[in-house]
């Protein structure tokens, strides 16, 4: 999968808070995210304020010190650059504001700025000062609340996570800044990942001491695998430090530029793609969709769901499109085909993994998501369209603008020479392939902007006249007028089609839906059956009333129809 990717310059805003200090997604920033069609790998850099993390976001990002994010990083931002070892994929950096800093105070506003960084990549980074030592782990307090912050499943129950998380979570890497110590152990060298892991180990007693020493611990090695970590020596001295931003490597110490060589070189080789439940890898507009549902769950006062049905519908709906759509389609039917076979798997994704949607809240925000994804591709299938026809325009056309900038044509008989040309030239652009569901549209502007030299070479036509030049300029505004009819019925056939993929979406999703109730019904009545035979020796079947458990699929339907319409 080549597709399309980006390389930015610097860095943007991804998430922010708002007036009302609730978390939102930049536009902008979306904007670009849905320019990439590669696969992501998502690296996110957290920890506490004010121990280098944006060095190391300009290091992964290619820059030297002195340039781009800047330290006091508020929310989350986003840098895209073209991976720089895994070809066609994009690597997708994701910097965080500074955890803990007391002038701010908003503790809750920092969880939620973890949850997302877990959430949203594929590699998290959590950057600190000194050792990891049990004062550094507490502060890595965040961890322990991750399943306050983070479901799993829709239905998810208390203690249902640990396993499941771990197959969600990305791996981790702790780096080290300032670091003193020597790695080793009663005299025993030892490597950085082992120095991480000595430092996870558990107590074995369960006093509330030693349960708080271990529940960090605990969940580190219970949510991130696997781990890893890189310590750096100090980069340089006190006074140049004061001014770190300043400093190219070369006025760093040669141990730290090389440590943090081997730090790069290892999210660049071993950083995987981020993908979602089943294997499903994540491209940048996907990325963005996903910052999209989990900031909408939270400012909705819900807790983000890692294995969401409408979001793995929506995700099945978009990888299938990307895969099976070439730009442009030749027709809107062509595309509609695509639509459609995408449409029914991802609703029934949907439908055989949502859960108590008695009301079908879900499956019609599911609606809604997958119209704007699709109005989406449509609006890039006519900008290719545009694209191509304006293309193939210029190259089938150039001999006759050629001509026109010569003068060629303002001769005697030179309008007959100009129409035969055009003529010409319009045959052959319609029987080129490529053009798209623009292609009459974008011929008649051009044909169009052509009318008033038409109309000038006419004129100066000493062959013809006036009689003939009146008539020729009836005919050529009878082809204007055919051209314009053409155009007008290519855009009629798009909008019916549109209009009746509306209509087949609607049809499709409620024979699901009543498929769904049916197969429900069936299954109450059997369950019914069941316990009444169970009870009968009892003489309890009385108590148990079967409307009472069996769905209303007619209300039900006629309730949801009327949300949608």
């Amino acid at each position: 999968m080549a597709g399309q990717t980006v390389s930015m310059k610097e860095p943007v805003c991804l998430i922010e808070n708002d007036s009302d200090g609730k978390l939102c997604v930049v536009r902008s920033a979306l904007g670009i995210l849905d320019q990439i069609d590669q696969h992501v790998v998502v690296v996110s850099v957290v920890g506490l304020y004010r121990t280098g993390k944006s060095y190391l976001m300009n290091k992964l990002a290619g820059f030297a010190l002195g340039a781009t994010i800047q330290s006091k990083t508020k929310g989350i931002w986003m840098w895209c650059v073209p991976h720089p070892e895994k070809r066609d994929h994009t690597l997708v950096l994701l910097d965080t504001e500074g955890l803990g800093d007391v002038e701010k105070g908003d503790e809750k506003n920092d969880n939620w700025i973890f949850s997302l960084a877990v959430l949203l990549s594929s590699t998290l980074v959590y950057n600190s000062l000194g050792t990891i030592d049990n004062n550094a782990l507490e502060k890595l307090h965040y961890v322990t609340e991750l399943t306050e912050h983070i479901k799993v499943k829709s239905n998810q129950r208390d203690g249902e996570e640990s396993s499941e998380y771990l197959r969600y979570f990305p791996s981790f890497v702790w780096t080290v800044r300032d670091f003193t110590l020597t790695l080793e152990v009663d005299g025993r060298p030892i490597t950085a990942n082992e120095y991480l892991e000595n430092a996870l180990k558990l107590r074995t007693g369960q006093s509330k001491k030693d349960q708080a020493y271990n529940l960090p611990r605990s969940c580190l090695r219970n949510y991130f695998s696997p781990r890893w970590c890189f310590v750096f020596e100090r980069p340089a001295s006190r006074d140049k430090m004061r001014r770190m931003e300043e400093l190219t490597d070369a006025d760093l110490e040669p141990a730290f530029v090389e440590q943090a060589k081997e730090f790069c070189d290892h999210v660049f080789n071993d950083a995987k793609t981020k993908t979602l439940k089943q294997g499903l890898k994540v491209t940048g507009r996907l990325l963005g969709n996903l910052a999209e549902t989990y900031v909408s769950a939270i400012r909705s006062g819900q807790i983000p769901c890692l294995d969401n049905a409408v979001l793995r519908a929506r995700a099945h709906y978009q990888k299938g499109m990307a895969d099976w759509v070439a730009y442009p389609t030749e027709t809107q039917e062509e595309l509609s085909e695509v639509h459609a076979v995408m449409e029914k798997e991802a609703v029934a994704i949907f439908i055989n993994n949502s859960f108590k949607d008695e009301d079908q809240k879900y499956q019609l925000e599911l609606m809604k998501v997958l119209q704007e994804v699709y109005d989406k591709i449509c609006e890039r299938n006519y900008k290719e369209s545009q694209k191509s026809c304006e293309s193939k325009i210029q190259c089938i056309f150039d001999p006759l603008e050629e001509k026109i900038r010569a003068g060629s044509y303002m001769t005697p008989g030179g309008y007959k020479e100009y129409c035969n040309d055009l003529k010409l030239a319009t045959s052959e652009y319609r029987s080129e392939g490529g053009r798209g569901v623009k292609a009459e549209e974008v011929l008649n502007e051009y044909l169009g902007r052509k009318a008033s030299i038409g109309e000038a070479i006419l004129s100066a036509d000493q062959s013809l006249t006036e009689a003939e030049q009146r008539a020729e300029a009836e005919q050529a505004k009878r082809e204007a007028s055919e051209r314009e009819n053409r155009a007008m019925e290519e855009q009629l056939v798009v909008q019916e089609r549109l209009r009746a993929d509306q209509q087949r979406t609607y049809e499709e999703n409620v024979n699901q839906l009543m498929e769904r109730m049916e197969r429900d019904s069936r299954n109450a009545i059997a369950e019914h059956d069941r316990v009444l035979t169970a009870l009968d020796t009892v003489g309890t079947a009385a108590a148990l009333f079967l409307p009472g458990i069996i769905p209303k699929v007619g209300g039900m339907v006629v309730k949801w129809l009327s949300k949608w319409f």
